[in-house]
């Protein structure tokens, strides 16, 4: 067996779509799930080459319910002495919190689909989209930079930002969201089972707006579970909007509605659309001490700044004691990143490609 390997534990729909993506770069993939059936699906699916653990493996992901990840993430660090593991969870605090090897890295691939299980899988599904990874104080730059190289082969985004971040963030713009979705869409529900024509009025943003309530339930209550802090907070702020634009309607003020929806929709033109990689490009080479969280400092900021880290290296110092951060990002995004990092005491400098 020749090319890099790696154990998919997990092999529904975001387990099966990695292990197509790998396969289409040359790893060899081996994939295990508690359920038997699934496996076997995703081996005669052509996602995995093979059934079962892989100990030697050089990355594992770990793509389980989030209530089930420390476990599993603990079991695999501990069976694959060498790999690199990461997991796709949809929270990542206390995931990260409660696994601290220096070989774990929490990720989260912003993605998904309608359909189920490894039916739904697709080697293109990380295309373009955003790739959220956790680094710590302890994890290991190489652990971090090996990652990073991989997911940004599979086409995706990588952003790296702390887990207490990426909750705050997902429970509004992922978590709220299909929250609010399920309910509207159980009050047409309701609606429809004393007048049939409801569902029929249902028009392109009613189905869009809740189309995201056909994905697998059951991956919700661990979620909500572990981010319940996150997502009562953006609730009730939604709660109370909501009250606010009833108030609104109800007491016919064009104008408070007017500056409403425009407000809205000048918002929604700021959503990023797929991305696509710069094509000028520049390093930003950072000098960095051999000390724990520098890594995720600096990544960190990166991606606070909206500043995309197309690849990243260590280079490290003959003599030990630190060495050399280098990034590689937009060449317009360089000079102010290069600002902030001198502000917190790092001497970056930027050099042309």
């Amino acid at each position: 067996m020749t090319g890099p390997r790696a154990w998919v534990v997990g092999t529904g729909l975001i387990g099966g779509s990695i292990g197509f993506a790998l396969r289409g770069r040359g790893w060899h993939v081996s994939g295990s799930d508690v359920d038997a059936a699934r496996s076997g699906e995703a081996l005669a699916a052509g996602a995995i080459d093979a059934v079962g653990e892989d100990v030697a493996a050089d990355m594992v992901f770990v793509c389980v319910p989030a209530g089930k990840v420390v476990q599993v993430t603990r079991e695999c660090l501990s069976r694959a002495p060498g790999a690199v593991v990461t997991d796709a969870a949809g929270v990542k605090a206390n995931i990260v919190a409660s696994v601290t090897d220096r070989r774990f890295v929490g990720g989260h691939p912003m993605a998904g689909s309608e359909k189920e299980g490894v039916a739904g899988a697709d080697s293109t599904l990380f295309s373009g989209r955003t790739w959220v990874l956790t680094p710590t104080e302890e994890t290991d730059p190489e652990v971090f930079a090996s990652l990073h190289g991989v997911i940004t082969s599979l086409g995706a985004r990588p952003i790296a930002m702390s887990p207490e971040r990426h909750d705050a963030l997902v429970a509004l713009v992922s978590h709220v969201p299909h929250l609010l979705a399920a309910t509207l869409m159980d009050l047409a529900g309701e609606e429809a089972a004393e007048s049939a024509e409801v569902l029929a009025l249902a028009a392109g943003g009613f189905r869009d707006m809740t189309r995201i309530v056909s994905g697998n339930p059951g991956y919700w209550p661990d979620v909500c579970a572990e981010n319940s802090a996150a997502i009562v907070k953006e609730m009730e702020e939604l709660s109370r909007r909501i009250v606010d634009v009833a108030a609104v309607v109800a007491r016919g003020d064009r104008e408070g509605l007017l500056t409403l929806l425009n407000r809205a929709r000048s918002a929604r033109s700021l959503l990023p659309t797929a991305y696509v990689a710069a094509e000028r490009v520049a390093e930003v080479r950072v000098p960095v001490k051999d000390r724990p969280g520098a890594l995720a400092e600096v990544t960190t900021l990166a991606a606070s700044m909206s500043v995309n880290i197309e690849d990243v290296e260590i280079a490290h110092s003959p003599g030990g004691g630190g060495g050399m951060l280098v990034m590689v990002v937009d060449a317009g995004d360089a000079g102010r990143l290069t600002e902030e990092l001198g502000l917190l005491g790092y001497e970056a400098e930027v050099r042309g490609l």
